[in-house]
């Protein structure tokens, strides 16, 4: 009886740690604690007991321990220790600055090869610019064609 109390104590001790691991951040740590206690205590139990309790100890842990995990990450999920605000532009989130905006339609001229990004004069101001894949030669006239997130799409300017 002495023999299984030390291996139960391990394997309760590292569903503890792996918890711990859930909830506080430990880069791994608490993951590799747990780990060993998992390993020293299927040890006690395959070399003090015998093959067949060691088994039933490694099919207890197959299945206890990814439901423990995800059990644990639900919780976390529903927990206050979670970010609960979505960032959306109806939050008045955006990735987009609003000084970007202004660009759309305009046009310029590039300052460098496109290929497929640069830098081009738009509105009298150097700005970083990029096209849709194709190369653009430098002192080639341009217009924005769209503003995406922090970049500016241009194509070249069709000649009439």
């Amino acid at each position: 009886m002495n023999e299984l109390v030390w291996p139960i104590v391990l394997q309760a001790a590292a569903v503890l740690v792996i918890l711990a691991e859930i909830f506080i951040p430990s880069g791994g740590v608490l993951g590799a604690v747990a780990a060993g206690l998992i390993g020293y205590s299927l040890y006690l139990v395959f070399t003090g007991l015998s093959h067949t309790a060691g088994i039933l100890f490694v099919i207890n842990d197959a299945i206890m321990l990814p439901i423990l995990v995800m059990v644990g990450l639900r919780v976390i999920a529903r927990s206050p220790l979670t970010l609960s605000k979505t960032l959306s532009a109806v939050g008045g989130v955006s990735s987009q600055s609003p000084e970007m905006a202004k660009y759309l339609n305009m046009e310029g001229e590039t300052l460098t090869d496109l290929r497929p990004s640069g830098i081009a004069r738009i509105d009298g101001k150097r700005v970083d610019v990029a096209t849709r894949g194709e190369y653009i030669e430098k002192n080639t006239p341009v217009y924005v064609s769209a503003v995406t997130g922090n970049q500016i799409i241009v194509r070249k300017k069709e000649e009439d």
